[in-house]
């Protein structure tokens, strides 16, 4: 069996954690437990978020003058080394080192008339309060929106529509080799009006969209969305909130989710069991066990009747 599985930001940095390489590199570390476990049974395609990350390589860039501040595809690529390098790391010390495990910076197409440029969502870099968020607005000219308790930098989220190395990750994959790719979503990309050559754009791709692709065109039986909750809840942080067991994919709007987290998992799911007939599941990583039983987290499936809730 093919598994893709995207890590959340969490699995890389906790929330309200300093954004340090120690702090990276041992949350990694718990995440790669599950996702050994994973590649010792099955194929394993890895996709991770980059939004600390690559919003404070756009921050450390702009500090200087501006002939170094590099475009969010560049920073994109970088930051598809350097986590796809510590993931390679963790998960080949419990592997083992003779379990071939390549980190493919990829490159994902968009359409240069997304609507989505027009509307920046995509949250990057750290936290900030109100007074500090305002003043690097004035200063820095970018949009900040609120992300919970706290503000964030926002930027472009187009809709990716397919990945350029889809080739040579099937090739790794044949070969028994685990792949780290589509890394935040992947190198966002268009392809020029008058030359057809392909250009990097300013953006940072949804990777939960971008594995949902991935995961389709690799023709992968199994999307797993790890998140710091253990599923997709209605009514969340209200008194009724519920836990979501199953669901078919036309019975959970997006829309009714937070556009900055849950929503774009809750989208990614519904359009890989839509347009495949396979399972998507959002939940924990530690419960990865039970997710694969379907006993855990939230199960979206063109074979679930409407929405089904956990007891």
């Amino acid at each position: 069996m093919l598994v893709v599985v995207a890590l959340g930001g969490n699995a890389i940095l906790r929330r309200g954690q300093p954004m340090t390489v120690a702090n990276q590199r041992a949350s990694i570390a718990d995440a790669c437990v599950p996702l050994a476990q994973i590649a010792a049974e099955h194929g394993l395609v890895v996709s991770h978020g980059n939004g600390p990350q690559v919003g404070l390589l756009a921050l450390q860039a702009a500090a200087y003058d501006e002939v170094s501040e590099y475009p969010f595809d560049v920073l994109g690529a970088q930051t598809e080394g350097m986590l796809g390098y510590l993931i390679e790391q963790e998960l080949g010390n419990r592997l083992g080192n003779d379990r071939a495990i390549a980190t493919l910076v990829t490159r994902t197409v968009v359409d240069p008339a997304d609507p989505a440029f027009e509307e920046p969502t995509k949250f990057v870099g750290p936290v900030y309060t109100a007074d500090q968020a305002a003043a690097l607005a004035e200063l820095r000219g970018w949009v900040m929106k609120a992300d919970g308790a706290d503000v964030r930098r926002v930027v472009p989220s187009p809709t990716p529509l397919g990945i350029l190395e889809t080739k040579p990750i099937q090739w790794i994959l044949d070969r028994r080799g685990v792949v780290i790719c589509a890394g935040g979503g992947g190198v966002p990309t268009t392809r020029h009006p008058v030359t057809d050559l392909v250009v990097g754009v300013e953006a940072v791709i949804d990777k939960d969209l971008a594995s949902a692709v991935l995961a389709r065109d690799l023709g992968a039986d199994l999307l797993v969305i790890a998140t710091d909750v253990d599923g997709v809840y209605l009514d969340w942080g209200g008194p009724d909130q519920r836990l979501v067991g199953r669901a078919h994919p036309d019975a959970l709007d997006p829309a009714g989710f937070p556009a900055g987290s849950m929503g774009p998992k809750v989208r990614a799911a519904a359009q890989f069991a839509r347009e495949t007939g396979k399972h998507a599941v959002i939940g924990s990583l530690r419960d990865i066990n039970k997710m694969f039983a379907g006993t855990a987290g939230t199960v979206v499936s063109t074979d679930a009747d409407g929405v089904e809730l956990r007891p």
